[in-house]
């Protein structure tokens, strides 16, 4: 009932040493301190990749199975995560996070707005 009831207070008593982060559950801060020791004590089973967290296993394991469980209610399209369906949904709302300074242009994802901005920048950060 306590890890619920941070969830409204947004009370935070569990601080990791390394960076200072808090976190409203003890298992949240477990996790979180071992990308700063290193430890993954998760394996896949499948290809011996190794994982700090439980869930960075299963959301890899989709990889290997090809399972894609989140389904867009829109045109029944499949992602492996829900972060990609976000991206998605997106598309069809027309809503997008990143506008170019120098024209109108609009993009979903960083990457490309970036990569556009090279067009007005006449930035070449590649080599033959």
């Amino acid at each position: 009932l306590n890890n619920h009831i941070r969830t409204h207070t947004g009370e935070k008593p569990f601080k990791c040493e390394f960076c200072d982060t808090r976190f409203n559950r003890k298992p949240l801060l477990n996790d979180h301190i071992r990308m700063h020791t290193g430890e993954k004590p998760y394996k896949c089973e499948i290809c011996e990749e190794r994982f700090h967290q439980k869930r960075i296993l299963q959301k890899h394991m989709r990889s290997h199975t090809g399972e894609k469980p989140f389904t867009c209610e829109l045109c029944a399209a499949k992602f492996t995560t829900n972060g990609a369906l976000q991206l998605h949904i997106k598309k069809h709302t027309g809503e997008s996070n990143f506008h170019c300074v120098f024209c109108s242009a609009k993009f979903f994802v960083i990457y490309d707005l970036n990569r556009h901005l090279r067009i007005h920048t006449g930035e070449k950060p590649f080599k033959c």
